[in-house]
């Protein structure tokens, strides 16, 4: 990455791993664009960041294509570039395999598979008149590592795309100087596990512990300045996918 100011874009920004990687990167002075699809929380986030002038917000559903062509003409328009796209937005759920069914499907094909390669590619066309950038996907460890107690394969099934696209894309735009790489979070204290005890989930990591969010945007950062560094699928989950002691 160039000494220049960044611009860095984080779809699903409004809480959780999303809204902390947005402090992470304002805490190194770059600009952030956040997106959610809730305008309410959107607005309480940036508050809670404080970054003023250095934010601009975008709310809207990545599921719907235009979502993500907004998401990069705000940025462009507002700082001049779009230099890092977080690919952070996306939905998760438990369900036995029969009892999903066609709409559980294409909800989740079109928020986290959809949504993720069209914000993808309006931000690539951007990047290669810019010359360059880095995109940092979230997937999951349980791509790598399934676990019998927690039945997501409709979630998992475009999880996975995720990681595939992430690793097609790597060999697909290097000659364009852009970066792909991924960060598969273990399990991650965030609010997507509502009032469940989060910390009963800590003895399936080497480490003994959940994760905090910090330690997720951490990896996210160092993705995204890695500059030789592409086609990564990186762990953030504690030894899990390594076993158990």
């Amino acid at each position: 990455m160039s000494n220049k100011t960044q611009t860095v874009l984080i779809t699903g920004a409004s809480s959780g791993i999303g809204l902390d990687v947005a402090k992470g990167f304002l805490e190194r002075g770059s600009n952030v664009v956040l997106n959610s699809r809730h305008s309410e929380k959107l607005a309480s986030a940036a508050k809670v960041l404080g970054g003023g002038e250095k934010i601009a917000l975008v709310p809207g559903d990545i599921g719907n294509k235009e979502t993500g062509e907004k998401i990069v003409r705000t940025a462009v328009e507002r700082f001049g570039s779009a230099d890092v796209l977080v690919n952070n937005a996306g939905i998760f759920g438990l369900k036995p395999f029969l009892e999903n069914s066609e709409d559980d499907i294409d909800n989740y094909i079109r928020i986290n598979l959809k949504g993720t390669y069209f914000v993808t590619q309006a931000a690539v066309r951007q990047m290669k008149q810019q010359g360059g950038g880095s995109i940092v996907n979230i997937g999951t460890v349980l791509i790598m590592h399934s676990m019998a107690g927690l039945p997501a394969s409709a979630a998992l099934i475009t999880k996975g795309g995720i990681h595939a696209l992430t690793t097609s894309l790597a060999s697909e735009l290097a000659a364009d100087n852009i970066r792909v790489n991924a960060v598969a979070p273990g399990v991650i204290r965030t609010p997507i596990y509502g009032d469940m005890d989060v910390d009963t989930f800590g003895g399936v990591a080497l480490m003994n512990r959940v994760g905090e969010v910090h330690e997720t945007t951490e990896a996210v950062i160092h993705l995204a300045t890695a500059g030789f560094t592409t086609g990564v699928i990186l762990p953030v989950d504690g030894g899990y996918v390594h076993g158990r002691a």
